[in-house]
């Protein structure tokens, strides 16, 4: 059941045009909702905005400048003189005394900004409870694989995110790990199961297929996110029965010693999720993939604390090109990238202060022979040098985990140093993995390419229609490719532009942003023919771009990734109106610049057995 609380929801408090944001200074601006009328502070530096309310957290005054701050960093309350450093969020008069709550800072689609607060802030504090005591044995945690971890809370088991078989993210993405032999046996007899977000790293069907075989009235439990985490149960085929929606912000007590509670992310609160179990006062904490968990504000000193810190588990720079976007580029990119996400985990783990971190989550790997070029040049961070990063900071012990690993959650907070405090895989087990078995999930891929739908070059203008995005002055060329992506033979080659969802034979005279998608065509007919959301072509590094001017279109890429419709195409509709002889896309053919020369291409369709000897896949 639930204990009592109200469920954690965000609220706007001020919107910021792009001009407005434009025009915002360096160091302190004061920003007043006029609607409202309440006052708000924004510290601007190079790399990053903060906000709080101007309220003085010790009587409510409002700050104003404080001309004895030569640095144009701290403000002063008008009523008895305290003063805040809104660069650090502390007060400095009196010293060592409050932190000011902070604000999300959210940009929007159109460089405007939004200043958020969540409310409660820090529901967990909600009916609070003392540690007990914990007995050798009674609370144990063991690693599986990637973000799947299986937890033993007294007599009750519970387990983080499985992804144990088989690819995520369409081909893209492959488990690095051996996980332990018994994990089918563990998942089964789990009391409950959290999985925190719809990625299908966190969210893994293959592995929910193995499941529900055995156990489909298994308890799941998710956050209740804007899009739901299950939204495409129905077509996945998986038979399960028992998924719980549950609120933000609110303790579910499972028996009782253990509870939990699921909190939203600040910067996706669509989509990402993390969670606090409690098991007889002691928290774990486990923020998986959020940016800002909780838009920042989490427990302090919890018993243990995991997160992501690998970093490479994006699109971006790897399947760009032209312009900037060379080698050199990519590789000073991914760098400074990984560098400020190990900096920026060890400074959260030294701010929360658990008694125990274990960077998790970030386990994978590209290994099928195609993804070569990217499990080459998307190094990842290495878990070591994060825990050695927060080793030379601070007191938390640190653990870094190998399948079947166990850590024994009273022998660590008794005796960190105790041998029997993390118990290894036994000697000679297999820690990484040396083959994947590609061919079953490459097939199901492979056989999108046959499908009749793409035998109508109308699929397109229906597909687009049923994706509804437009408005928006983005013209996009969509090219089907083969393993290398170089045009597939037969394959479509066209233009959409999204300001009126029209398909052009050539690009518009007027002014446009452009990019040109490049997709491998066994991913791209499979995700339009089950109107799955994009990230298994972006995040799976299933394409290749090129964009002019180079900027990123969040409206576009937020649509595809997250927005699409909650029920596929209805393409049974459309072959049977194609069959009375509808209309077919007679503009998929367009000019297109190649170099110097300017071409008429035109689409020639391959009959289903030409297309699928084109397109072989590797079985390994």
């Amino acid at each position: 059941g639930l204990d009592r609380g109200i469920e954690q929801t965000t609220e706007i408090l001020l919107c910021l045009s792009p001009a407005e944001v434009a025009n915002l200074k360096k160091g302190i601006n004061f920003v007043r909702n006029k609607t409202t009328g309440k006052d708000y502070i924004l510290y601007k530096n190079k790399s990053h905005l903060k906000a709080c309310k101007n309220l003085c957290k010790h009587q409510g005054g409002l700050f104003i400048k404080d001309i004895e701050d030569l640095d144009g960093r701290s403000v002063r309350c008008t009523k008895h003189n305290w003063k805040l450093d809104v660069s650090t969020m502390k007060y400095i008069n009196p010293p060592g005394s409050f932190c000011q709550d902070e604000l999300v800072v959210e940009k929007d689609e159109e460089n405007g900004l939004l200043l958020l607060e969540l409310n409660p802030p820090n529901p967990w504090d909600s009916e609070p409870r003392s540690p007990e005591d914990l007995a050798f044995g009674e609370v144990q945690i063991t690693y599986l694989t990637h973000a799947c971890m299986d937890l033993k809370l007294g007599d009750k088991r519970m387990v983080f995110d499985p992804w144990l078989i088989g690819p995520a993210f369409a081909r893209g993405w492959w488990l690095l790990h051996e996980p332990p032999s018994d994990w089918l046996e563990r998942l089964s007899q789990a009391d409950l199961i959290y999985i925190s977000h719809m990625h299908s790293d966190h969210l893994s069907y293959p592995t929910l297929k193995k499941l529900a075989e055995r156990r489909p009235d298994i308890p799941i439990y998710v956050g209740n996110t804007e899009r739901p985490v299950f939204w495409n149960l129905n077509q996945s085929g998986v038979q399960l029965t028992n998924i719980n929606v549950v609120p933000f912000g609110i303790w579910r007590q499972v028996d009782k010693n253990l509870r939990f509670m699921i909190l939203m992310d600040g910067v996706h609160p669509e989509m990402d999720t993390c969670i606090i179990v409690e098991y007889k006062g002691h928290k774990i904490l486990n923020t998986v993939d959020c940016t800002r968990p909780n838009g920042g504000r989490l427990p302090m000193k919890v018993a243990v604390m995991m997160s992501d810190f690998a970093g490479g588990a994006s699109g971006f720079p790897m399947t760009f090109s032209g312009g900037k976007f060379t080698e050199e580029w990519k590789a000073q990119f991914i760098k400074m990238e990984r560098k400020k996400l190990l900096n920026y985990k060890a400074q959260l783990v030294k701010d929360l202060q658990p008694r125990i971190y274990c960077p998790f989550a970030g386990y994978f790997v590209e290994s099928h022979p195609s993804d070569k070029y990217i499990k080459e040049t998307n190094i990842k961070n290495d878990p070591n040098e994060l825990n050695n990063l927060i080793k030379k900071n601070s007191d938390v012990v640190t653990w870094t985990p190998r399948p079947g690993a166990t850590l024994d959650l009273g022998r660590m907070l008794k005796d960190p140093t105790d041998s029997k405090g993390i118990i290894e895989p036994p000697e000679g087990t297999k820690i990484y993995k040396d083959s994947w078995d590609f061919g079953p999930y490459l097939k199901i891929l492979n056989a999108a390419i046959e499908d009749e739908i793409f035998c109508h070059s109308s699929w397109i203008k229906e597909y687009f229609t049923w994706a509804g995005f437009k408005n928006y002055n983005l013209v996009i060329r969509m090219i089907e490719t083969d393993e290398d992506f170089s045009p597939f033979p037969g394959g479509y080659d066209y233009l959409v532009d999204f300001l009126d969802l029209s398909f052009p034979k050539e690009r518009p005279s007027r002014e446009h942003a452009y990019e040109e998608i490049r997709s491998r065509v066994d991913v791209i007919r499979y995700v339009v023919k089950n109107g799955l959301l994009w990230d298994d072509l972006y995040i799976g590094f299933q394409t290749r771009l090129q964009r002019d001017p180079d900027i990123y279109h969040h409206l576009f890429w937020n649509h595809f990734q997250i927005k699409l419709p909650l029920t596929p195409p209805d393409w049974k509709s459309f072959l049977m109106c194609c069959e009375e002889g509808g209309p077919e896309l007679s503009q998929v053919s367009h000019s297109v610049g190649l170099g110097d020369t300017c071409i008429l291409q035109s689409i020639t369709l391959c009959s289903a057995s030409e297309l699928s000897r084109h397109y072989a896949y590797h079985e390994i």
